[in-house]
């Protein structure tokens, strides 16, 4: 069978069993819609967090680009792991001991202030849809290849499936769902890089593969001799500055993500949160030790296909000609020699790939069979539909429980404020389909802008609301405030007005982390200089750092 039929048949079976789920785990109350009854097992709770966290940036971006940077691309390696890390053992328990349903919450009953727990709101949507227009994009360029689509189609059919699960299920819906897609996902993450490990190597075990076979020498000297600097030179395509603060900006993004956050509310107790993360960090490392090795052999074999082959034999193949119906992988013979040249300098190179296909077309460059080919599609669409369906219910729960129910309605009834949340998922899902229509940049860039965000909105809020009892909200606000707004300049001035890096040539990428500073800075200097919080409110962050024989 052609790999299109086979990918009919292995996402249609996704979606049908996605749509299942949904329906089944239908809910009506706000503690099921919001936070899934607060009584997912732990295992469960950490497949669906890692399926959550592993979003279209990890499974269809990340390894393109530690394709392309080599080893200046561990920068997501190292920040969104050690940022997950940090935030099952710095966070995570005495979020859930506080035992509220969302980031704003905790935000606007520490800081006792509505005012506070708006910015919270505000930060968070902002911080969500911007995720969420990478997660969109990654659906589009999986059905605009694998299904012959015009991307926007794509786009609407995954919200359609999205909005489904999302609507009926609400958090309870969205979690099972996520269960099935983490099951989905990494099989098609791994199943091809233990093909093309054992093909390249001899040795199936991709992580063994990596570390002890010839190949990286092998690709080092190969970029050598097109120009290249070697594929493991430190800091080759980014300074060590800027490398330090994209690194810093992910992980303290990554511990602020209310998405994440959240789902340490799931679990019925802190001691089930406790190893809830444990459980998602093993389903992480599964697949983020592998992709090292998959970005190696893909940039290996992308070289051995392309470079110095005649452009009409490559344009035989039909994957290829398929990928540039796509406009994402274009060639062009500058110097009309019939022939392809890889060169690092933009005006002799005659391959242009882009990042967000490199994972996806791996299993066609190496010639794997076609069922392996359509099940990455499948992985890559469970990986943006998770994320995307788990960053939809922060944006419901944000406006429909911390804005509606919280400030201007707090008489609502279940059913009112259930009804909200679904309609706030309708109109999320239109802006979602939106930037899935026009996205901002390729799938990790704008992911990691929405990390830098979140680093510099929540994350000092969050760790000096649990570990400082003199932090006021008048603090907290001015904060978030300061550090929120600095960050979105920055990013907006040298991403899309053309500004020159100008702190220390830092990219857009890592400067959430200067945010993030400046948001610790204010809110210190402002809480110091202003009341202190009410002795109940610092009572409570005492409690909330006491362990308890219940934990």
């Amino acid at each position: 069978m052609s790999v299109e039929l086979w990918t009919i048949i292995l996402v249609g079976l996704s979606f049908v069993l996605y749509i299942y789920i949904g329906w089944q785990s239908r809910v009506e109350n706000t503690k099921d819609f919001f936070v899934a009854g607060q009584g997912i097992p732990s295992i469960a709770n950490g497949a669906a967090t890692a399926a959550d966290w592993m979003s279209a940036a990890s499974f269809i971006s990340m390894a393109g680009l530690i394709s392309s940077l080599g080893y200046d691309g561990s920068i997501y390696l190292m920040g969104w792991t050690g940022g997950y890390v940090l935030l099952a053992l710095l966070l995570a328990p005495y979020l859930r001991k506080f035992g509220k349903y969302t980031v704003p919450d905790f935000v606007g009953d520490r800081y006792k202030s509505n005012l506070a727990r708006l910015v919270a709101v505000v930060a968070a949507i902002f911080v969500s849809l911007t995720y969420v227009a990478g997660q969109m994009r990654g659906v589009g360029i999986v059905f605009s290849r694998f299904l012959q689509v015009d991307i926007n189609t794509g786009v609407m059919i995954g919200i359609v499936i999205v909005g489904f699960f999302a609507v009926l299920g609400g958090m309870k819906g969205i979690t099972w769902t996520q269960v099935a897609q983490y099951c989905i996902l990494i099989l098609a993450y791994l199943i091809p890089a233990i093909a093309i490990a054992n093909k390249l190597t001899g040795n199936p075990f991709p992580q063994l593969a990596f570390t002890f076979s010839d190949v990286a020498n092998n690709l080092n000297q190969l970029q050598v001799d097109l120009g290249f600097k070697e594929y493991t030179q430190p800091f080759a395509n980014k300074t060590m500055l800027d490398v330090l603060f994209i690194t810093i900006a992910l992980m303290v993004g990554t511990a602020g993500l209310p998405h994440i956050i959240v789902r340490f509310y799931t679990v019925p107790n802190v001691r089930a949160a406790r190893f809830s993360a444990g459980w998602a960090l093993l389903f992480i490392a599964i697949l983020y030790t592998t992709a090292p090795a998959l970005s190696m052999f893909a940039r290996y074999n992308l070289i051995q296909t392309f470079n110095d082959q005649k452009i009409e034999e490559v344009r035989k193949l039909d994957w290829v000609n398929k990928w540039e119906k796509t406009k994402l992988l274009t060639f062009e013979d500058k110097n009309q020699d019939g022939k392809l040249q890889l060169t690092p300098n933009k005006q002799t190179n005659e391959i242009t790939i882009d990042n967000d296909i490199i994972v996806l077309s791996t299993p066609e460059v190496a010639n794997l069979p076609a069922w392996v080919i359509a099940l990455v599609a499948a992985g890559g669409l469970a990986a943006a539909l998770s994320t995307a369906s788990g960053l939809l219910l922060v944006i419901s729960s944000s406006v429909a429980h911390d804005l509606y129910y919280r400030i201007f309605d707090e008489t609502a009834s279940e059913e009112k404020r259930v009804f909200v949340g679904r309609v706030v998922v309708g109109l999320s899902l239109v802006l979602a389909g939106y930037f899935g229509v026009n996205p901002p940049g390729f799938v990790s860039q704008v992911v990691a802008f929405a990390f830098g965000l979140a680093a510099a909105s929540f994350f000092p809020v969050i760790v000096l609301g649990i570990f400082d009892k003199r932090t006021n909200s008048q603090g907290a606000i001015a904060g978030m405030l300061s550090g929120l707004i600095f960050t979105i300049i920055y990013i907006i001035g040298v991403k899309f007005a053309g500004m020159t890096p100008w702190f220390f040539g830092v990219s857009a990428e890592g400067i959430g982390t200067l945010g993030m500073v400046i948001n610790f800075i204010v809110t210190l200097i402002v809480s110091r200089f202003t009341p202190p919080p009410p002795e109940d409110i610092q009572a409570l962050v005492e409690d909330l750092r006491t362990p308890s024989f219940e934990e």
